[in-house]
């Protein structure tokens, strides 16, 4: 049987306000995450999951429920936990006016590192973390991109042993975006460490992550791995249709067994544009059930259109959010 990094057991948070009723945040929160494994919190805004990362965290306490954390009691032995978990968030914000390695030296001594090991554990951060050109520039000069690079070094000083990550791409580039998902494997892999990551980003997620949680209204909608969600929801088959002349969406939206359609979009050069054209191309994305009929149904709409091409693939895990988010 697997050890645990973290046991939580009917965890509830509420936020009391002084002119409206109170904010139930986490209602009855129950799940277990196994050491080693990379296990998502997805969720629409405020589906709780920045509460629930805060409370895994030690940083604020539940008012119901119990949890350990790396087979700690997490309100006895907060201080014991601090020392072998870290975090990074979407928004880092350090020292404005100190060095990326003047930041990393500051949060090395406050984890009680010093002298040479400080150096040395400083050092291999910035290496590992492609930070060496950058060491002597001050946080407020720094990019997007060098920023959540400097809050994952940081996170990594003490060699924790469970790594919080809420939102860790929110806000970089497409490129940048996947250097930091590369970190992250990386990380995860050559530390052996448990990793709690939220995010907003489909195919991060299903990139990462061995298990995911759904958060909705702050409960568990549901919990599984991501080719096993979309196996039990049965979300059927994505149809992907180029074409050119004009075809009634609306009447498509409304068909049985039709759970979803995604614009439609003008293709110029290869690139899709939002304007309308006729003779251009255009291109729908059509969530179905799995029935040969409703197929049917669709392309008999399509007939005063020339169809180019049709494409028909398994559902993604954004499909997954949006049946669960319904």
């Amino acid at each position: 049987m697997r050890e645990m990094s973290v046991q939580a057991k009917g965890v509830c948070k509420r936020y009391k306000s002084l002119f409206g009723p109170t904010k139930i945040a986490l209602k009855r929160i129950s799940l277990d995450v196994e050491q080693g494994e990379i296990f998502g919190l997805l969720g629409p805004n405020g589906s709780g999951k920045t509460t629930l990362i805060s409370i895994l965290s030690t940083l604020i306490y539940p008012e119901e429920g119990s949890l350990s954390i790396l087979g700690l009691n997490a309100r006895r032995d907060r201080g014991e936990i601090r020392k072998i978990i870290n975090i990074c968030t979407a928004k880092p914000n350090f020292p404005w006016s100190l060095t990326i390695r003047e930041n990393l030296v500051h949060y090395g001594m406050l984890y009680g590192l010093y002298g040479s090991a400080l150096t040395r554990m400083v050092d291999d951060q910035i290496d590992a973390f492609e930070l060496g050109e950058y060491r002597d520039v001050k946080f407020e000069n720094l990019s997007t991109g060098l920023k959540q690079r400097l809050s994952l070094a940081k996170a990594m000083l003490n060699h924790p042993r469970l790594l919080f990550l809420d939102e860790p791409t929110t806000g970089l580039d497409p490129h940048m975006s996947a250097k930091t998902r590369k970190l992250i494997k990386r990380i995860h892999e050559e530390e052996q460490i448990s990793v709690i990551l939220s995010t907003h980003y489909m195919p991060e997620a299903e990139e990462l992550c061995d298990r995911i949680a759904f958060l909705r209204g702050g409960e568990v909608a549901a919990l599984d791995t991501p080719q096993n969600l979309k196996n039990h929801l049965g979300l059927g088959q994505r149809v992907r249709i180029r074409y050119r002349g004009q075809v009634d969406l609306e009447a498509i939206r409304r068909f049985e067994g039709v759970i979803g359609v995604n614009g439609s979009h003008w293709i110029i050069g290869g690139q899709m544009d939002e304007r309308a054209g006729e003779g251009l191309e255009r291109r729908v994305d059509i969530l179905i059930e799995r029935k040969e009929d409703c197929l049917d149904r669709i392309l008999k709409s399509f007939q005063d259109a020339k169809i180019l091409d049709i494409d028909v693939d398994e559902p993604d895990l954004e499909d997954v959010f949006i049946e669960l988010a319904r």
